[in-house]
């Protein structure tokens, strides 16, 4: 009985300390990345954030993101990455759905845009660990017909938004296309109403150390 007891009370003490020991690797860990980004470690940074992105691509859609966004947030490319400034770009088209009987658009492809580029915000402001980045750029495309019948892909929406006007958001109950607007959406219609192509903002993010 009491050689039992006593078993049990080191299996509890080894227990302890193995747990301790892994909390006391992963703090060193966060620190160790934590630092390496507050001395602006390009590289470091650049990593954080393509892992980040690789998660996106395996995670399961959260509870009530459309298929479209979800698909625009899975899709997404690093076009640049500094200290301060992540620039993004990925795509958006129209959704269609059996409406009356026919096969109708539903959203168009600027207002799938719109909610991506919300979405996309929201994580690279927030979700990167150590990562706080002071300006997002997120370029949207979309596909146009070519005369002749090629297909190409062209800026409809571009959004450099400020760490700031991040903060002014109230992401949990704000509509995406209110976030994306207040973000400073821009894009431009046709006269039917239509997304125009558009050139995306002349900022990329710096490659340099930030030394």
């Amino acid at each position: 009985m009491v050689w039992g007891l006593g078993v049990g009370i080191l299996f509890i003490c080894l227990l302890f300390a193995f747990l301790a020991f892994i909390l006391f690797k992963e703090t060193r860990t966060h620190r160790f990345w934590q630092a390496k980004v507050d001395e602006g470690d390009i590289e470091m940074i650049t990593q954080l954030v393509q892992l980040e992105v690789e998660h996106w691509r395996t995670e399961r859609p959260p509870k009530g993101t459309p298929a479209a966004v979800w698909q625009g947030i899975q899709g997404v490319e690093l076009v640049t990455i500094s200290r301060d400034e992540i620039h993004a770009s990925t795509s958006a088209e129209a959704q269609f759905a059996i409406v009356g009987g026919q096969r109708r658009q539903i959203t168009s492809a600027l207002d799938e845009a719109k909610r991506i580029t919300a979405r996309l915000a929201e994580r690279f402001f927030y979700d990167v660990p150590h990562i706080r980045p002071a300006r997002v750029q997120i370029d949207c495309y979309t596909t146009f017909q070519q005369p002749g019948g090629e297909a190409s892909q062209s800026c409809i929406i571009s959004t450099d938004a400020s760490r700031e006007d991040a903060a002014e958001i109230d992401w949990e109950n704000d509509p995406p296309e209110v976030i994306a607007e207040r973000l400073g959406a821009r894009y431009e219609l046709d006269e039917r109403g239509g997304a125009k192509p558009i050139e995306p903002y002349k900022q990329p993010a710096s490659t340099d150390d930030g030394a």
